[in-house]
């Protein structure tokens, strides 16, 4: 299964050109086959199409970033009385460094505030450093260690458990 660049996701009008701005949608059942398509594109070890569906059946949080109609990136996050935790996030490689994942997470940051959200958690690789310096421009800070956390090519990956208070997004 392939999703273009240029192809819209089901149920998704596409855009008129090419350099429309991108879109932040809430995700639906109709997404999640173009969600998973990214997720095997990004992760080594990727979240299954039933985990996706699971999370929006649990009402997790979970929204889509189109541009010119296309499936460009995703996020899901979990509410929790007084805290969000970012379960995933990912942009489709040809938009790293285009400020997408930057945006999405601000979203997400932004939206978890106005539900009450104190702070946001979330895991990462340590070998994922595109991912840490996103996470460190927007404020996030490193408050914890998961050992053997992740799985890997080699056996496990420890996951950085990092915090980031909310109140400041609201003044």
């Amino acid at each position: 299964m392939s999703f273009p660049e240029h192809a819209a996701s089901p149920g998704h009008a596409v855009a008129t050109h090419a350099g429309a701005a991108p879109e932040i949608d809430l995700m639906t059942e109709d997404d999640l086959d173009a969600v998973t398509w990214l997720e095997e594109r990004v992760q080594p070890f990727p979240w299954r199409r039933a985990l996706f569906a699971d999370s929006l059946r649990a009402s997790h949080a979970a929204w889509v970033l189109r541009r010119a109609g296309a499936l460009r990136g995703f996020m899901l996050i979990l509410p929790s009385p007084g805290e969000t935790h970012l379960l995933n996030i990912a942009v489709t490689p040809a938009q790293w460094g285009q400020g997408f994942g930057k945006r999405l997470l601000r979203f997400g940051m932004d939206w978890s505030a106005r539900q009450g959200a104190k702070r946001m958690f979330l895991e990462t690789r340590p070998s994922n450093e595109r991912a840490r310096a996103l996470y460190r421009h927007l404020g996030f800070t490193e408050i914890g260690l998961r050992k053997a956390y992740y799985p890997a090519h080699d056996g496990r990956e420890d996951g950085l458990v990092l915090c980031r208070g909310l109140e400041d997004l609201l003044a």
